[in-house]
């Protein structure tokens, strides 16, 4: 007989046991067994941001899975070669490789390797309250100590600074560091926005210590912020850019993109056997057509100023700060986030937390007007009551 308890969990890692169980979804909407519906003001950590269902990208799944689903790397593909070519189209002249994996992690893991073969240094400078997955060379460069010490001795040679400290930056910096990994929006650290300053810092530090710079854009790419990546905002270009979550659709795909100059110093290798499937790669294309097609990273400047707007009414009444860029806010409350999220599913809206206290939005980009509205009436209402 099975030791274990009724009505456990089967997944490892998942504690809650009363999770909420959704069946289906369409747009920026789930509906449980039940048939109550729910939207999606966050649930899907930012890689939905066609949403459920999106026709493009189902027709793309659909018939590429008649074609051809695996292919490994060794191997040459039409698809996996458009899908490169339309991303690096829309990315400055200066990219021009791309290692194709499987999640932001991954993404994350390979510009680690890559920065140190390149430059033949160890050090990587990343910042604090700062998320880059929970393998053990991204969680190396994560922040928050919770996550950090049931899995240590991590991976040596990774110092934290300051957010948005471009001293601390530049002293930190020198010329044993082979990378500096900075999130141009903190997501799960909070939503905080990198300024300008602190970004231009950066790349002034690298290049005055021929160290290299990437950006973390796993949460934050993909028209998220109102751009379709999220250094367009401050102009600054890295040498490697991570890219995941909603890059092909919902399918399980990262990148890390890097210019030829740093490819060519490369010495070594990795290798992903499912990393850019043929499968994957037409979702990917797919989405990135249907993204610029419909001037998603306008819609979310246009909706995420209509939250701003709107939700700016709770500062300093109920909450401490609002802050994000586009569709990647965070509300930062004076008392634990937990209760007002579940006041928020039992009126139908799913949202998440950053923090102990942040309550994030991370909606689909094709999320209906109406929706939106009434996601942000829920949110003032359930805030503004306590």
């Amino acid at each position: 007989m099975s030791g274990r308890p009724a009505g456990a969990s089967r997944e490892f890692g998942v504690r809650e046991e009363s999770r909420l169980a959704l069946v289906r979804g369409q747009g920026a909407r789930f509906w449980d067994a039940e048939g109550r519906a729910y939207v999606d003001l966050g649930a899907t950590h930012g890689a939905g941001s066609l949403g459920s269902g999106h026709p493009d990208v189902v027709r793309a799944i659909t018939e590429q899975s008649h074609e051809l689903l695996y292919l490994g790397s060794g191997y040459a593909n039409p698809v996996r070669t458009a899908f490169l070519d339309r991303l690096l189209s829309l990315l400055p002249d200066s990219f021009a490789r791309v290692f194709l994996s499987n999640s932001g992690a991954e993404a994350v893991e390979a510009a680690l390797k890559i920065a140190r073969s390149a430059t033949g240094r160890p050090k990587v400078v990343a910042a604090m309250r700062g998320f880059h997955g929970r393998t053990m060379g991204a969680l190396s460069a994560t922040w928050r100590r919770e996550l950090r010490e049931p899995f240590e001795p991590l991976v040596p040679g990774f110092v934290h600074v300051p957010f948005n400290d471009p001293a601390a930056l530049d002293l930190a910096v020198d010329r044993s560091t082979a990378l500096v990994l900075l999130e141009p929006v903190q997501g799960e650290g909070g939503v905080h926005v990198a300024s300008p300053e602190f970004l231009a810092a950066a790349r002034a530090a690298t290049e005055r210590t021929g160290a290299l710079l990437a950006f973390d854009e796993v949460q934050t790419g993909i028209a998220r912020t109102g751009r379709l990546f999220a250094f367009e905002h401050s102009g600054v270009v890295p040498d490697l850019l991570l890219l995941a979550k909603s890059l092909a659709g919902g399918v399980p795909i990262g990148a890390t993109v890097t210019t030829e100059e740093v490819a060519a110093r490369f010495r070594g290798t990795h290798h992903s056997t499912f990393g850019g499937t043929p499968l994957a790669c037409a979702a990917g294309l797919a989405a990135l057509e249907a993204t610029v097609r419909e001037r998603l990273a306008e819609r979310a400047e246009r909706l995420g100023a209509q939250a701003l707007a709107r939700l700016s009414s709770l500062v300093p009444q109920r909450a401490r700060e609002l802050r994000g860029l586009g569709l990647l806010l965070g509300l930062e409350l004076r008392e634990k986030v937990a209760p007002y999220l579940a006041r928020l599913q039992s009126r139908g809206f799913l949202a998440l937390p950053a923090g102990a206290t942040v309550l994030r939005l991370l909606p689909p980009l094709v999320i209906a007007e109406e929706d939106w509205a009434d996601g942000l009436s829920a949110i003032l209402e359930v805030v503004g009551n306590g």
